[in-house]
């Protein structure tokens, strides 16, 4: 199967999802990725899983670079509630070093928000040196714009995250 953006994807029947081949992914520096697109067989809409992808796929890394203020305060939060002689938590000193602590995902999880504008979200989990069990998770709306920043919980917005539609247009919520 075929899925526009993607290219021939090979289905994971066990999971029921879809694993693209290798893309060089620009908002992430070029990184190569295999997108995994969850369902997708039955969605009745698949031209917004076509679209959400391209938006991702334009994307250059100044859109991450907007999140950097967003990251730092989840890296400031957890080292304020972190004892210093309890962990080797590496200071950072400003939100443009964020960048040096953080390896990104090489699957970029592609889906539909059971909630809200029921969009497709383009979501990445991420290893943080900061917070090693939850990491960190950084959600595209429609692959077009960064809308949650945090732990990995696999919300796609912290509405979701939080059960309060207060919280829609909040990027991190900490």
């Amino acid at each position: 199967m075929e899925i526009p953006g993607l290219g021939v994807v090979a289905k994971d029947d066990e999971l029921d999802w879809y694993r693209s081949g290798p893309i060089p992914v620009p908002v992430l520096g070029g990184q190569t990725c295999r997108f995994v697109v969850e369902d997708y067989d039955d969605d009745p809409n698949k031209d917004d899983f076509h679209a959400a992808i391209a938006n991702f796929l334009s994307l250059l890394p100044a859109a991450l670079k907007e999140t950097e203020p967003h990251i730092f305060r989840y890296y400031k939060r957890f080292a304020d509630e972190v004892e210093p002689d309890e962990s080797d938590l590496a200071p950072i000193a400003s939100p443009a070093e964020i960048w040096d602590h953080i390896r990104f995902d090489e699957e970029p999880l592609v889906t539909r928000r059971s909630y809200g504008d029921e969009g497709v979200y383009i979501s990445l989990e991420c290893e943080c040196s900061w917070e090693p069990e939850h990491g960190l998770q950084i959600v595209f709306q429609h692959g077009l714009r960064v809308n949650k920043i945090g732990q990995y919980d696999g919300h796609l917005s912290n509405a979701d995250a939080y059960d309060d539609e207060e919280l829609e247009d909040v990027i991190y919520h900490g």
